[in-house]
């Protein structure tokens, strides 16, 4: 176990860049909660469109085939038994059960799967089918809502991450699970992740789709334009469009982090690789489970393989032509939104001064949702 998880003056989130100075210009103003994407009928429901998304079959068959996902999870817990076997274990939003079945599977004495969408039903009939139902506890609910019958666990795992790591996440309810729940000696499986950001040359992909809407067979539609900069675009990226160096700008430690710390702002630095232009900042996340016997690890970023969280692209403006070993510098400052904290509202501020470009100060705003 790290250090980190003995010393409550560790924080559990922290800002790695360091020496990045930007002018009193890049503190953004007041947040209203509404952007120009937002639909007032769509955040009413929120909360039950979210948990009904999760009831459908073919969500689950997606992230049941993401290799990179569950075969990391599988390792994390059936190739340490040490961390499993004799230990009460909660899984958070169980969705099929196969986290729970991996560890029933392995040993615990005894597994708690929590979710409040039906998919739960089907995941009760899969462990019976494969006689581990004995082993599972179903139960269908809200966390921060249900009762268990034990006063603690030994262990809780949770696979909570969304786009942009924090999108549509469970990373609240993990969090309360654990302060409420998890023995003092507990383990977080995964109990580490990282948010990096890097530059892309992608000039085709941002005809095609952003500044298309310049001329629409003749008529000027660039009003959707800026619309459509508004929204990052998840998608895979090609490793070969990355021009810069990647900059990691926020480590989170899961035994430390508040709630209150998901709303960030984090400076970068990122170094230019080779001569080219930059059209968007591509972020991703890296996750960790560091108390297994050999550490498990597994990257979402255009380098790595494939999974179903993809990479988050922020077009810009304007392209950054750019040479080899110039540095662009900014913030990235990401909050929940406020009718509905499953979405996100993000702000970069980006500076740069090069041989083609003198003075670029750029504020931006985007909506994931």
């Amino acid at each position: 176990m790290s250090d980190s998880k003995d010393d409550e003056m560790v924080r559990g989130l922290l800002n790695l860049v360091e020496d990045v100075t930007l002018s009193d210009s890049e503190e953004v103003e007041e947040e209203t909660g509404v952007s120009p994407l937002d639909n007032e009928e769509k955040h009413m429901d929120s909360s039950d469109y979210y948990w009904n998304s999760y009831a459908h079959f073919g969500i689950h068959e997606e992230m049941l085939k993401d290799d990179v996902r569950t075969r990391s999870y599988r390792n994390a817990i059936c190739n340490n038994p040490h961390l499993i076997k004799d230990k009460i274990v909660l899984d958070i939003g169980c969705g099929t059960g196969i986290l729970s079945l991996f560890a029933a599977q392995t040993g615990a004495t005894h597994v708690y799967a929590i979710d409040n969408s039906s998919i739960i039903e089907q995941a009760r009939q899969i462990a019976k089918d494969n006689g581990l139902d004995d082993k599972i506890t179903f139960i269908r609910g809200k966390v921060e809502e249900v009762d268990l019958p034990v006063d603690e666990v030994d262990v809780i795992i949770s696979e909570w991450m969304g786009y942009f790591l924090f999108y549509e996440s469970m990373l609240d309810t993990v969090l309360f699970a654990r302060d409420k729940w998890l023995a003092g000696n507990g383990i977080m499986l995964p109990d580490r992740c990282s948010l990096s950001i890097c530059g892309i040359e992608d000039e085709e992909y941002k005809e095609d789709k952003i500044n298309w809407w310049s001329n629409v067979w003749g008529f000027d539609m660039s009003c959707i334009r800026e619309l459509a900069l508004l929204e990052p675009l998840v998608d895979s990226v090609d490793a070969r469009n990355i021009c810069t160096e990647h900059c990691q700008i926020l480590s989170v430690d899961l035994y430390n982090v508040k709630k209150e710390e998901i709303n960030f702002k984090s400076p970068f630095k990122i170094k230019v690789s080779r001569k080219d232009t930059v059209h968007a900042f591509v972020a991703y996340f890296d996750i960790w489970f560091t108390d297994c016997h050999k550490i498990v690890h597994f990257s979402t970023g255009p380098h790595a393989k494939y999974t179903h969280w993809k990479q988050t692209v922020f077009y810009l403006e304007d392209p950054l032509y750019v040479e080899r070993d110039e540095e662009i510098i900014g913030t990235l400052a990401s909050q929940r939104n406020r009718k509905n904290p499953r979405d996100l509202d993000i702000k970069i501020h980006y500076k740069f001064d090069g041989a083609h470009h003198s003075g670029v100060n750029v504020h931006q705003k985007f909506f994931l949702r």
